[in-house]
């Protein structure tokens, strides 16, 4: 009779709360399909000011208009977090031609990779060696000696996550210079690292070790890629590569932060947003121009809705994630120092694509928690929070306990825009934009409610 008792008591409380969740969320996604400037946000941000390299103009330009457009929206407190960042400079366009090989002379489509240094105005001439990745080069040794070396080791296709496939190949375009100049190699060329076949060269950050010669690094196409690996079939092959980018003196620039203060705990934190710096080609509108747009337009929801929360909510934009992680690194610094306690962070890195749900890193009770209210968000198309993750930029928050969030869109284009001049506005959906961010919305909401 006790048994029965709790279990007539506890349920209606249960669905009582789960109801009104659920009113608040549609009243979330209503407000965002129906209101929302997100995407015009977006659109200013690509089409007026453009890419976003750290240290640039264009970075300089985006720090002004988030922190204008977060004070326009009346959010209690906009302020800039001062942070040095790399100054990276590409310089005229590259150059990469095949000039002896048993087809003839022949252009390839090709990219300086950011932080390489450049050939300056000789360029460099040499004989190409092929490898399928790192491991390659140290069986080979002084076999690469005077030549470029080629990694041509492709993203994985058959792989349906993405961003693993992702993390298996980008380890060449991050590490390949400085392990083939340890064996006297003159410069690497990589394959892009995307799954699409076409003739659009990603760029992408690469690093060079302490104490290794440092060696310029190129990415090509992948169909320049699979040209050059079949004339390396027949014969060989030598390759004249120009560019003249640089490393310049590190520069003053921000990360932008808006937030609602908390009626009840406002010493507690929930951080969400995305990086505003991009690369130096296309509009950096999927990575990340989306994401910084959704992570403002999450907070201008609770807003817009009267919604007020307990703990304090922030749009973070975080400056120079693709070159540095210099931004990511001071935030957490600057929250450790001050005693922020942030509780949760979510962060938005996969493009302004449809949302399917979350991914999540934390203690497995917290996680368990994270992924009971998944049901709440099955009306709205986001159904898989299985998976681990946060974020690059919210990665350094973990030192402190922070849970950590990603949005979770549907990936299997992303890699057609990743690092590119594809990379544009018109690549975005509305929609899709929109639901991403009513998404976070949602999840700041009932983070705020029950806590992790």
């Amino acid at each position: 009779m006790r048994k029965f008792l709790i279990v007539a008591i506890f349920f209606p409380t249960i669905s009582f709360t789960q109801s009104s969740d659920s009113v608040v969320i549609r009243q979330i996604y209503d407000e965002a399909l129906s209101n929302s400037p997100v995407y015009e946000n977006l659109r200013y941000l690509c089409k007026e000011i453009g890419h976003r390299l750290s240290g640039s103009v264009g970075a300089a330009a985006a720090v002004t208009y988030t922190k204008q457009l977060m004070e326009s929206y009346d959010f209690d407190t906009v302020f800039l977090q001062p942070v040095m960042v790399p100054y990276w400079v590409r310089g005229k366009k590259e150059i990469v031609r095949i000039v002896d090989s048993k087809a003839g002379p022949m252009e390839l489509a090709g990219i300086a990779l950011g932080n390489s240094i450049g050939t300056g105005p000789d360029g460099i001439r040499a004989e190409v060696i092929e490898v399928g990745g790192m491991e390659e080069v140290a069986e080979l040794g002084e076999k690469v000696k005077g030549k470029i070396v080629f990694y041509n080791g492709p993203m994985d296709p058959t792989i349906m996550q993405t961003f693993r496939a992702y993390g298996n190949a980008v380890r060449q375009r991050a590490s390949g210079a400085s392990e083939a100049a340890k064996y006297g190699a003159k410069a690497v060329i990589i394959r892009s690292i995307t799954q699409s076949l076409d003739d659009t060269p990603h760029t992408g950050s690469m690093r060079y070790q302490v104490n290794v010669h440092r060696i310029p690094a190129f990415a090509i196409s992948t169909k320049a890629a699979n040209r050059l690996s079949d004339l390396l079939k027949q014969s060989q092959v030598e390759v004249y590569l120009e560019s003249h980018c640089e490393m310049r003196e590190d520069v003053l620039s921000y990360n932008v932060i808006g937030q609602i203060n908390g009626s009840e705990n406002p010493d507690e934190y929930i951080a969400v947003g995305g990086h505003l710096d991009s690369w130096d080609v296309g509009e950096g509108a999927h990575d990340d121009g989306s994401g910084c747009m959704q992570g403002i337009e999450a907070v201008r929801l609770f807003k817009a809705l009267n919604i007020s929360p307990k703990r304090t909510i922030r749009a973070v934009m975080w400056m120079n994630e693709e070159n540095g992680l210099r931004g990511g690194r001071e935030y957490a610094r600057v929250a450790e120092e001050t005693a922020e306690k942030h509780i949760a962070a979510i962060e938005s890195d996969r493009g302004g694509l449809l949302p399917v749900g979350f991914t999540s890193t934390g203690p497995d009770e917290k996680v368990e928690k994270f992924r009971s209210w998944g049901p709440l968000f099955r009306p709205y198309g986001l159904y898989d929070f299985s998976n681990p993750g946060g974020g690059a930029d919210i990665g350094p928050l973990s030192q402190q306990g922070t849970f950590l969030i990603g949005l979770l869109p549907d990936s299997q284009r992303y890699f057609r825009y990743h690092h590119t001049a594809d990379d544009v506005f018109e690549t975005v959906d509305r929609r899709e934009l929109e639901l991403g961010a009513a998404s976070m919305a949602a999840m700041i909401y009932l983070i705020d409610k029950y806590g992790l």
